[in-house]
């Protein structure tokens, strides 16, 4: 991923986090006047919990963007480094089974040159 797009991201989980501070804020607004010794008023109450379930809605859209495009991003998709190790370690097989045939192949040479 390139700086620029880590930028983008950055911003836009920084302003994720502005909005559950506004989140918290409007809960607590509605505390306060749940707790009014005056009662609450309707509509303010009405009025923050729109806003706070919309808010709240916003988030998780934004939040399952970033994790479904951070999903997305695979720094290692074109790494042939797995390949590469498991030929290199057929390749030491191979030469293993070669260089036992060749000694294999000598001792049938010299039981052969002995007979």
């Amino acid at each position: 991923m390139d700086s620029q797009g880590q930028t983008t991201s950055l911003q836009r989980l920084q302003n994720v986090e502005k909005r559950i501070v506004k989140v918290l804020e409007l809960a607590g607004g509605v505390m306060d006047e749940l707790a009014s010794p005056l009662g609450p008023r309707k509509d303010v109450v009405q009025n923050h919990c729109l806003e706070f379930m919309q808010l709240i809605k916003d988030i998780q859209v934004a939040l399952r963007d970033e994790i479904k495009s951070a999903c997305e991003y695979r720094p290692f998709e074109k790494c042939d480094y797995g390949s590469r190790i498991a030929n290199e370690i057929c390749y030491k097989k191979v030469e293993l089974i070669m260089s036992q045939l060749d000694a294999m192949k000598q001792t049938i040479d010299d039981y052969h040159a002995a007979v």
